[in-house]
């Protein structure tokens, strides 16, 4: 084993050189070393780096791998631990995790994070960033037009790419950015890894550790806007980082940047040293001994190498604030390349087109026309406004589901007598209510359906560019086998439900077995939906012809949530959502 640096060597000397090593016992040096940890760790009250954030850090959680090294075979299971997002690496020492070999536990089937703590908010000294607002990311054609930039960042362990990561988010200001961790990706570990592993022996910093195939294909599906099953959807921007962020060449074809933050080797050691010293309890023999074993080894074998195939390098990572501005800044023109404007698209297409055959109106008996006149009358008062409303929505619900598969069975009466009858062929219902008027029609569907699961999208008109972004996504969970029915109680132009159907898409619901129900729809919306989706069922009690220059149904109903739910802010004869619902 090579020699150690010694306390002297790590520390820079006032004028800006190290100051040459000094021979020491191996026991001088792990003295010398707890005594920087601990200077450093008493320095924290006055550092910038270390001080303020230490005391916002606990909130923000990320997953770290935890073996399970009882029953056979071994799994790994996953918690949360608290990791400051500001700290310099997210390399994890799972020295600490580690249980005692032998301890049984049930074995647990290997699965990615499932982390459902990750704050809704970025906040920093100047704003809050809200992970909400995403733009269309798909055409006119109801399909993905552009992929979500994904940005990689490489670099050794403790050289501090999770920081560059944070900074890199907190300074772009875009909405929608996924951080992915390569921790999140090791392999399966069997008894005699977790063993070694339990004792320092155990790689973690070799290529072998990772399952470079799981990465890949959750890249391709976040590239493409789809759901993983790391509660991960719908990005912008990605952000990989990884020590091996680069060692895999289908993983580099995904990669639309490549950043390698290069950090000094004796301000990674000292880093690392910090971390999983004073952080997570470990001895000063056991960092030692896995750094000089496997981690720096590996580092100049298979991560330095890789700096050739970097687009940038960072040196001195967070700190280089310079280059990270210039990341930021071209990341915001490919952004700019990649924008799409969907409602004018819409506003353009499908005129003097038939009616599609995927759509179906509500017979329109004399009691419907009669409702009708009541709900679109702006003398109503609220009461009966809600009162006919739901009326319609009951009829629509139940219409809705005459559409719905049917098989044959026979039963038998309570006089022992068969019956030929018809029973739901399909697996399970599940509704989905575009917030905040589609809300509305979820009573009716619960009183129709029994034990129906709920899930809710809320999509809102951004003012500046009239487009429809999503800003909040909650739905139930395996949803791709059963019927959705989508709801929203006016579409106008079809921005929002086109956004709505194109969600449950990327959430593998198949196009047939997604049913869109409307109180009130726009000739153009149904056009627009139809044209984009074609086997997506289109059903409404009342299909208007024309929409306004404003995108507004005429003769139309009004701010159906306003009037509903006595919130008349603006009194326009709009069809759209309070903030700017993009229906």
């Amino acid at each position: 084993m090579g020699a150690l640096p010694s306390p002297a060597q790590l520390m820079p000397s006032p004028h800006g050189r190290r100051i040459g090593p000094r021979q020491r016992s191996p026991c001088d040096l792990h003295c010398h070393l707890l005594s920087l940890i601990r200077r450093q760790g008493q320095s924290k009250s006055t550092s910038p780096v270390d001080g303020p954030h230490r005391v916002s850090c606990a909130p923000h959680l990320s997953c770290a791998q935890v073996p399970n090294v009882g029953g056979q075979g071994g799994r790994w299971l996953w918690a949360q631990v608290s990791v400051c997002p500001l700290c310099s690496s997210s390399a994890e020492s799972l020295d600490r995790l580690l249980p005692p070999v032998g301890a049984g536990r049930s074995p647990r089937k290997r699965t990615t994070s499932q982390c459902k703590s990750e704050p809704p908010l970025l906040r920093t000294s100047k704003r809050t960033i809200y992970t909400a607002g995403r733009p269309p990311w798909y055409n006119e054609h109801g399909t993905q037009s552009k992929e979500a930039f994904a940005i990689g960042l490489g670099g050794g362990s403790a050289s501090g790419k999770t920081t560059v990561a944070r900074m890199i988010i907190e300074a772009l200001d875009v909405p929608w950015v996924v951080l992915l961790s390569m921790d999140s990706f090791y392999k399966v570990l069997t008894r005699q890894q977790q063993e070694q592993a339990a004792h320092n022996n155990f790689n973690f910093d070799h290529p072998d550790a990772f399952d470079f195939d799981l990465i890949i294909s959750t890249l391709k599906k976040l590239k493409q806007g789809k759901s993983v099953k790391k509660t991960l959807y719908g990005a912008n921007v990605i952000i990989f980082e990884g020590i091996m962020a680069f060692a895999d060449k289908t993983l580099l074809e995904l990669l639309d940047m490549k950043i390698f933050v290069d950090t000094d080797s004796d301000i990674r050691l000292v880093r690392r040293l910090r971390r999983d010293i004073s952080e997570r309890g470990r001895d000063i023999e056991g960092v030692i001994k896995q750094y000089n074993k496997f981690v720096k080894p590996a580092f100049d074998q298979y991560i330095q190498p890789t700096m050739r195939l970097a687009d940038i390098v960072v040196p001195r990572g967070s700190g280089n604030t310079v280059a990270i501005d210039l990341i930021v800044q071209h990341v915001h023109s490919q952004l700019e390349e990649r924008e799409l404007s969907v409602r004018a698209a819409l506003a353009s297409a499908h005129q003097c087109h038939p009616l599609p055959q995927t759509l179906s109106v509500l017979k329109s008996t004399p009691q419907v026309r009669g409702m009708h006149t009541i709900i679109r009358d702006r003398e109503t008062s609220r009461d009966e406004f809600i009162f006919y409303s739901k009326r319609l929505m009951r009829l629509l619900i139940e219409h809705a589901l005459s559409f719905l598969p049917f098989q044959d069975c026979v039963v038998q009466t309570p006089q022992g007598q068969d019956y030929a009858g018809k029973c739901y062929a399909g697996k399970q219902i599940t509704g989905v209510s575009i917030l905040r008027a589609g809300e509305t029609m979820e009573p009716a569907l619960r009183a129709v359906c029994k034990d129906v699961r709920i899930g809710t999208i809320l999509i809102q008109t951004n003012q500046l560019t009239g487009e429809p972004e999503l800003h909040y996504l909650r739905l139930p969970k395996d949803i791709s086998d059963d019927h959705v029915i989508l709801m929203d109680c006016t579409v106008s132009t079809g921005a929002a439900a086109m956004m709505a159907v194109r969600v449950l898409l990327d959430h593998d619901v198949p196009e047939d077995k997604i049913f869109l129900l409307s109180l009130l729809m726009a000739e153009m919306g149904v056009h627009s939906v139809a044209y984009a989706f074609p086997r997506v069922r289109i059903i409404t009690t009342a299909v208007d012809k024309r929409v306004n220059d404003l995108f507004r149904i005429i003769p139309g109903i009004g701010n159906f949530g306003d009037r509903y739910f006595g919130t008349d802010a603006v009194p326009d004869g709009s069809d759209e959502e309070e903030g700017g619902s993009a229906s």
